[in-house]
């Protein structure tokens, strides 16, 4: 693999402007196909073979104008009893009628009629139901929904329409962008040289920019959530900066050691490139094994996301080359040109001769933490396991639902129409369940349906249950329960599965219980059951992978188990932030609750893939000195000498680009670009950088011990360029001989 990305590399800086072009028309054609074929992104979530999925789809067949979106205007008087006047009266009924009027309206229900009036006679309930779900509702049919009321609130009443339907796509706007510019300083930081930084975020953001556009392109073919854009934007940006950062660090260590550019970049690509090639196609395989769950919106996410990658991928091994063909020796900081250009007559086939800290003739920090971690190994593996261990702590007591109105963002509109909700009437009025009753006959569904309330009633942490409503044929009722708890209190979720254990003697007919409060309990049960069969999944890939990589038995378990550790750790301190509410003003939350469903199983996917990122960039380079002939102690120092400053701005840029979303209002993504942040920080420098060459060094020669058996089975993916050396050392005695 290294001999053809060396070639590959080589014709991309000879045909630059070509490789450039293609680009550009490829972003600018998709940039095109993306702005006429875009369709619209979903905010609901399905789950294909569970009870309450089930009643949505019969609902949709049988029951239309009851399974569009919901929304619930909440009304305060100014007083209490003020709902019980006349003129009180008059104004809700007006609110009500001017619901019924919105277009995509199917009706609106009078909350005197429905008894939804508070009993201190202040606060009342006007339910709403729109024609299609929630993401077919358009922007201008939201915002009429959002300003009904506004006569009323003139005469000093609050009104608040909330529900379902406000559920709109969040928005990436100039916070994140903070992110961006972090990472621009580090690059900066990193080169000494602004070609170099600007180089690298170009050869990033054209990646992101080709990625992002396919992926609106195909959303009008496929079902987009509206979180899978933004995990593939997140995702895309910072492994683009990464990857593109570590064939440009390379070009130049090349560049220093007196190598032409051509061949300074056939190099790089056919070394770090390889590194790149397999770390992009962890995360992909990761991403792509998402689809093992059978979870079609979380497959989704991880299809969309992989894409991305594979677009950095490609961007990073043939626009790269194409680029540092076009900076030249800009890409080096002032200091260093005539150096490079000097040694610029060395053959190509020259052994280097150092990295850029050997050129500047003294020993770089990354040498100077190794020797010191080895010298300290069993201290240091100690308090890291410690450490680790108690950040874990709160991981046990995690909880997981789908994100409700009560963590929405302070000031929003669903948040001010679900505390108002609260406050009138208690939170189980905010995770209303609807009871579906469904039989061959309408005297069937006449006869079970009072039975099924007359259950349902008697269960505890039942409020109340509405009246039967029947479709027109008579054969489904639909039946509305009101718990006592939220919609992601534990308590509800023992109601859910003490109601359906209450309803299931009966016979005459099928009875199914659903709503989002409902639906939301099933897609974190079935992603809970997921998540160990997954976590095995990624756990037996990266053994498999590494073992291929590194020819080695206890480096891809020492890997596996420093993996489980980093996910152990970053799960601790998320639920400690997100759940518990630990520091949650410092992340600007201000409703901590349980964690959003697809947050553990997602995160283990890309921290999988992240990890072994900076698992391959280490220890490569160790195992290639190792083979060259240096001690086993050694090589662990020269690989963490020669990786940890790349290592250590890859890192920071992820932490960056992830770092930026949290600060996005979306209580999603906000924890979703946390955790990221976080697990890349616990792996890049507690795991990879401090724990991995103590245990290296602890373990030394045995950790590239492999049975002679196995060797032969496994093939030789060649990451740290044998084969390459081989070549251009035989290319070299040709014109000799």
């Amino acid at each position: 693999m290294a001999t053809l990305l060396y070639r590959l590399g080589r014709a991309s800086l000879r045909r630059r402007r070509l490789v450039a072009v293609v680009w550009l028309v490829v972003l600018v054609g998709l940039g095109i196909a993306a702005a006429t074929l875009k369709g619209p992104t979903a905010s609901n979530f399905t789950m294909p073979g569970t009870e309450s999925q089930r009643a949505i789809d019969l609902l949709a067949e049988r029951f239309p104008q009851a399974s569009g979106a919901t929304g619930t205007i909440a009304v305060k008087a100014p007083a209490d009893g003020q709902l019980g006047t006349p003129q009180g009266q008059a104004l809700v009924r007006q609110v009500t009628q001017e619901a019924a009027a919105l277009p995509g309206v199917v009706g609106a229900v009078d909350p005197f009629q429905a008894q939804a009036v508070s009993p201190n006679g202040r606060y009342a309930l006007i339910q709403v139901q729109f024609a299609g779900r929630a993401d077919e509702v358009t922007d201008d049919q939201r915002t009429a929904y959002e300003e009904v009321g506004a006569r009323a609130e003139a005469q000093g009443w609050q009104v608040a329409p909330g529900g379902e339907v406000l559920n709109a796509e969040p928005e990436v706007g100039s916070t994140e962008a903070l992110g961006v510019v972090v990472a621009a300083i580090v690059l900066v930081v990193t080169f000494g040289s602004l070609v170099a930084a600007g180089m690298t975020m170009l050869n990033a953001l054209i990646g992101v920019g080709v990625g992002m556009a396919g992926l609106f392109a195909l959303s009008g073919a496929i079902e987009l959530t509206s979180t899978a854009p933004i995990l593939a934007l997140m995702l895309g940006l910072a492994v683009g900066i990464d990857y593109s950062l570590f064939i440009t660090s390379r070009h130049r260590q090349n560049l220093l050691d007196g190598l032409a550019p051509a061949e300074a970049v056939g190099r790089a690509v056919g070394t770090a490139g390889s590194a790149v090639v397999f770390a992009g196609a962890t995360v992909v395989i990761a991403l792509a094994g998402l689809a093992v769950v059978d979870i079609p919106f979380l497959t989704v996410m991880g299809l969309a996301a992989a894409g991305t990658v594979t677009v950095a991928v490609l961007v990073a091994i043939t626009l790269a080359p194409a680029l540092l063909g076009f900076a030249g020796d800009r890409v080096l900081p002032r200091r260093l040109r005539g150096t490079a250009t000097a040694r610029g007559g060395a053959a190509a086939g020259e052994a280097p001769a150092g990295g850029e800290a050997r050129a500047e003739g003294r020993p770089g920090l990354g040498f100077r933490w190794a020797r010191l971690v080895t010298r300290l190994r069993v201290p240091v593996i100690l308090v890291g396991l410690l450490g680790l261990g108690l950040l874990a702590v709160p991981a046990p007591h995690m909880r997981l639902a789908l994100p409700d109105a009560n963590t929405a963002p302070a000031g929003s509109a669903a948040r001010v129409n679900n505390d108002l909700v609260r406050e009138g009437f208690g939170p189980g009025f905010t995770g209303r369940l609807a009871v579906v009753v469904t039989a061959d006959s309408p005297q069937a569904t006449a006869a079970a349906a009072p039975q099924v309330a007359a259950l349902i009633q008697r269960t505890d942490g039942v409020l109340a249950v509405t009246p039967p409503q029947t479709d027109p044929t008579g054969r489904t009722a639909l039946l509305g329960v009101i718990p006592r708890s939220g919609p992601t209190d534990e308590a509800t979720e023992e109601l859910v599965h003490d109601i359906r254990r209450q309803v299931s003697g009966i016979s005459q007919a099928d009875v199914l219980l659903t709503g989002a409060t409902a639906i939301g309990i099933d897609v974190s049960e079935k992603l809970s059951d997921a998540l160990p069969v997954y976590l095995v999944l990624v756990v037996g890939l990266s053994i498999l992978l590494l073992m291929l990589v590194f020819r080695s038995i206890l480096v891809p378990v020492k890997a596996a188990l420093g993996f489980l550790l980093t996910v152990a750790a970053t799960f601790g301190i998320t639920v400690a932030v997100f759940q518990q509410g630990h520091l949650a003003e410092l992340v600007g939350l201000d409703a901590p609750g349980p964690l959003v469903s697809f947050l553990p199983i997602l995160l283990i996917g890309i921290l999988f893939g992240l990890a072994m990122d900076y698992e391959v960039f280490l220890v490569s380079r160790m195992r290639e000195d190792f083979v060259h002939g240096d001690t086993a102690r050694q090589a662990t120092i020269n690989g963490m000498g020669h990786g940890a400053r790349v290592v250590t701005a890859a890192a920071l840029i992820m932490i960056s680009v992830f770092g930026g979303f949290v600060f996005l209002e979306d209580p999603v993504i906000k924890s979703m670009g946390f955790a990221l942040a976080v697990g890349v920080a616990i792996d890049a420098f507690v795991v990879r950088m401090t724990i991995v060459p103590a245990v290296m060094s602890l373990l030394d020669r045995a950790a590239w011990w492999l049975p002679r058996w196995l060797g032969r089975i496994l093939p030789n993916v060649d990451v740290e360029g044998e084969g390459l050396r081989a070549h251009l050392a035989e290319a070299e005695k040709a014109p000799a001989r």
